[in-house]
């Protein structure tokens, strides 16, 4: 499947909350370890939801991970092994020099697969994932069910009052919702201020 494109890319896994970003990406590491890829799996260390160590789906699929705080960690990482794909989940969470450093892993022939939210919780871009779909070769868009009427949802809606971007939660704190429930929803928490 990765032998159609030239040595060096970049894949994006994008969607709202529940729609399986982690279990695509965890997915994609098996296929990987099949074709003899050495990977290196990473996230940042704000996300401490299910394991500080390991990447965790909600399907219960795991992998052991690194954990960073800053992009440029990679770096160090990259000298302990000779990987030839890095795997990236979460991504979201890091700052926009995960584009920059990306591209160049890219550039010098790695594989780049990253997972992260497309939106925040506001029904807006996250900057950096916005800007890695613009350069990446394959980009797969998923989606969730609506919690409110079942249809797609593409949307993650905060169900507590946060404003904060990063705000870690799961299902009490957040839906996956279509767009026509999401608007609905941000109308009914509106006329509680």
């Amino acid at each position: 499947m990765y032998k159609t494109f030239n040595n060096g890319m970049i894949e994006i896994i994008t969607g709202p909350m529940f729609s399986g970003k982690s279990e695509e990406l965890l997915r994609r590491l098996r296929t990987l370890e099949y074709a003899k890829f050495t990977s290196l799996v990473i996230k940042p260390d704000f996300d401490t939801r299910f394991s500080n160590k390991k990447i965790v789906s909600r399907a219960g699929n795991e992998h052991i991970t690194h954990t960073i705080k800053d992009i440029e960690e990679i770096y160090d990482l990259l000298k302990e092994k000779n990987y030839n794909a890095i795997l990236i989940d979460e991504a979201h969470f890091f700052s926009n020099k995960l584009v920059d450093v990306a591209n160049e892993l890219a550039n010098k022939g790695y594989l780049v697969i990253v997972a992260g939210l497309d939106l925040n919780f506001k029904m807006q871009p996250f900057e950096n994932i916005a800007h890695l779909m613009a350069l990446a070769e394959r980009v797969t868009k998923l989606q969730a069910v609506c919690m409110v009427c079942q249809h797609a949802a593409s949307t993650s809606f905060r169900k507590v009052k946060v404003d904060e971007v990063n705000f870690l939660g799961d299902h009490s704190e957040y839906e996956a919702r279509c767009r026509k429930c999401y608007l609905k929803g941000e109308a009914e928490k509106a006329k509680i201020k």
